[in-house]
């Protein structure tokens, strides 16, 4: 965590834990639309996340069960994070965790009245800002709290358009007597991103990797559009053409306002995007609130009873400057939104017990989502006629929405009881048993469809149900001599159905018809992975070394095939029923002499879908995935790290290596292997006056300034070939930082 630049996303952090693989397209991963986090083949829509004892559930981009935790709490206020080493404990609350854990924990206020400041500068008119202050106890029974303010500013490496975020946190704790505390968390958070290009193997190799959005050029989008309905007619079109007066836009019936060229960048006329290859402008914004209520509180020397209280509101804009769909105003493309929303409220409870040689742990979690999506299409002005729209907004300077798609509203309610025992068998030896229940319940869907768009109004609408009153997980840690340590864990988790509107993730919501739907209600169950894994650790002063094997059962697990364009995306949803994966994480840490750290680790991982399964592609042909390994995960991947302190001084260097990645189902187009280098030293001055523990960083991303993809599948896989989902990588960036506490 202290070797990553200050307002980096704190996921970042785990991308030298062996088995992890986090990349994002810009340095900092504030766009949460071209970052993803596997851990030991499980996407981040599939590991359970808390923050403060608050479930955060889904991580992935623009989900409507829960929030990233880069948007839930300022990343220089995070104190520590923990990687769970098998499928995670029964007692963590989540409704997405199939194969481990994530937990995060906020630094507590100072018992002294005091604060830091930190401002940071970078690559691309970066710049970072952050403020703390904490009160230091203010009365006898030890009230004391602090509050933080954070800044993130940085533009693109390709265009001018700019990623900002900014979010307050607050922290309040009050001992309840000798027995007990009650501590209260805030966060507000604002993010604004204007995304990178999708890109696609076809637009690499016709258009190359610097391919950019048009923002702030809207003359260029503008003649982007008009080629698109004038010049491309399917047949090798070329990058300009004449003519095209009384061209006829479908959404008023009447002839485009033509202005100007009718023009794509070179290149793009022989790819299969055309027009798509970039837009206008692409991007997000996301408003969030979390709070929290945490209470811990021994109610006798046996007893002690732990409570959460939450909630959390979360209001986001996504958008494309769309080619593909002409304004009211005449102008050839309008600004294409997605407004996804949900609240969720909810607590846990739970006691703790212990007896004799027994810690007997039994609780429960309630939620309550409320979520709704829907998507619209907002003007753009005649060229000369005004400014155009930003992604951010507002988008109703033109008047208000012209189209609407789809609206979608949904309520789901989970409900989660554990009951586990940690018993130590012996000093050296320790048995966790235990096993949760879970049952969630999802009514609602389309209350609106457009016909034009899909084919049919009916979209689907209707509850879906998911329970298993038995999901066990044992535990077993042995320590046969001193610095050995042996572990086994075996679980089974259950991951409930997920929202998402049509032509969106991976959920039975998100297919084109209420009939398709109706049949995925008697035919669908929710994927249960039973995961076991077998792991080893030896510490010493010098060196620590650690290995696991692991291997996962998965049944059911939903799997999308994504055709059509990125503005009107079609998703099929298939059960697979069977997969298999199977791997093995071996690290070490070497001390050789004082100051020095070198590490090492190497990850493999191998998952194959294992029954008959056919799936359809855009052509329309139904292929089998049976034996085809999964998409978007690397096989192998070995990190390195060499770190030396001396003094005030330290410096690092590490270094990632991915293997090549498989982009379509079928496996016969993938992402070439890449290796990643960073580094950066830093000093500690000291104290100076009132300034106290003043220290300068500097840092360099991606430091051999390679050429690598990031993001996979963020509009989904293709079945075969290729498709216009995956993100660059950030190329190289220079940060330096001096922070000091008062």
């Amino acid at each position: 965590m202290e070797q990553q630049v200050p307002g980096t996303n704190i996921l970042r952090s785990l991308q030298m834990v062996p088995g992890v693989n986090y990349s994002s397209t810009d340095a900092l991963g504030i766009d949460t639309w071209g970052a993803n986090l596997y851990v030991r083949g499980f996407f981040m829509d599939q590991l359970g996340v808390t923050l403060d004892g608050i479930p955060l559930n889904d991580q992935s981009y623009s989900n409507l069960n829960g929030v990233n935790v880069a948007d839930a709490a300022i990343p220089d206020d995070i104190a520590r994070e923990s990687v769970s080493q098998g499928a995670g404990a029964v007692q963590l609350p989540s409704n997405t965790n199939l194969g481990g854990t994530l937990q995060f924990w906020t630094r507590d206020p100072t018992d002294k009245m005091g604060g830091k400041i930190t401002q940071g500068f970078g690559s691309y008119k970066m710049e970072h800002s952050y403020f703390r202050f904490d009160s230091g106890i203010l009365n006898p029974s030890g009230t004391k709290f602090f509050v933080a303010y954070d800044r993130n500013y940085e533009e693109k490496y390709s265009s001018p358009s700019p990623d900002f975020q900014q979010g307050v946190d607050a922290k309040l704790i009050q001992p309840l007597g000798q027995r007990g505390t009650m501590t209260a968390f805030f966060n507000w958070s604002n993010a604004q991103a204007w995304n990178y290009p999708d890109l696609s193997l076809d637009i690499l190799q016709n258009v190359g990797w610097r391919t950019r959005a048009f923002y702030p050029n809207y003359a260029g989008a503008y003649a982007a559009a008009q080629w698109n309905w004038i010049c491309d007619t399917g047949s090798s079109p070329a990058a300009s053409c004449t003519g095209g007066a009384g061209t006829i836009n479908p959404t008023t019936g009447q002839p485009f306002a033509l202005r100007g060229p009718n023009q794509v960048p070179n290149g793009w006329q022989n790819t299969a995007e055309g027009a798509g290859v970039a837009y206008y402008d692409g991007g997000q914004q996301s408003i969030d609130y979390v709070g929290g209520l945490n209470f811990d509180i021994t109610l006798n020397e046996r007893l002690r009873w732990l409570s959460t209280l939450y909630g959390h509101s979360d209001t986001q804009y996504t958008t494309y400057g769309d080619p593909f769909m002409g304004s009211t105003t005449g102008a050839p493309l309008s600004e294409q939104v997605w407004q996804p929303r949900q609240e969720r409220y909810g607590f846990t409870t739970a006691l703790d017990y212990t007896l004799a040689r027994h810690h007997i742990n039994a609780g429960f979690w309630y939620e309550n989502n409320n979520q709704a999506e829907a998507q619209y299409w907002y003007n753009e002005p005649v060229l000369g006629q005004g400014l155009p729209l930003e992604t951010i907004g507002p988008y109703d300077t033109y008047g208000p929405a012209f189209a609407q798609a789809y609206g979608f509203q949904w309520s789901t309610n989970t409900f989660q009881a554990h009951v586990m025992d940690t018993w130590r068998l012996m000093p050296t030896l320790t048995l966790e048993y235990g096993f949760k229940s879970l049952l969630q319940t999802t009514s609602g869907g389309a209350y609106y469809g457009n016909a034009d768009v899909y084919g049919t109004a009916d979209l689907p609408n209707g509850s879906m149900t998911s329970a298993n009153g038995f999901l066990p997980h044992v535990n077993l840690d042995w320590h046969p001599r001193p610095q050995h340590d042996l572990y086994v864990d075996i679980a089974e988790n259950m991951r409930p159905f997920t929202v998402a509107p049509t032509g969106g993730a991976t959920s039975p919501w998100a297919v084109t018809g209420q009939s398709i739907f109706k049949g995925l209600q008697h035919s669908l169950s929710p994927e249960r992975d039973w995961t076991f894994l077998l792991g080893y650790r030896y510490t010493s002063p010098y060196l620590i070394v650690a290995t696991d094997g692991y291997y996962t059962y998965i049944s059911h697990r939903l799997l999308s095939a994504s055709v059509g364009s990125l503005n009107n995306p079609l998703t099929s949803v298939v059960d697979t029923r069977v997969a298999t994966m199977y791997g093995a994480d071996i690290s070490a840490t070497l001390t050789p002499v004082r100051g020095l750290t070198i590490y090492n680790s190497f990850s493999y991982n191998h998952f194959t879908w294992g029954a008959h399964t056919l799936i359809q592609d855009g052509n329309g042909n139904y292929d089998d995935i049976y034996g085809n390994v999964m998409d978007g995960y690397p096989k192998f991947m070995y990190k390195a790290m060499a770190s030396y302190t001396f003094h005030g001084f330290t410096a690092h260097i590490d270094a990632n290596y991915l293997s090549k990645r498989y982009f379509s189902i079928l496996n016969d187009t993938w992402i070439p292997s890449y290796w990643l280098v960073n580094g950066g030293v830093r000093y500690q001055f000291g104290n100076f006056r009132f300034f106290k523990n003043v220290t300068a960083d500097f840092n360099i991303y991606n430091l051999n300034n390679t050429k690598y993809v990031a993001m996979m599948g963020e509009n989904g896989f293709p079945v075969t070939g290729d498709y216009q989902s995956f993100e660059r990588g950030s190329v190289r960036e220079l940060f330096g930082t001096i922070s000091t506490e008062f």
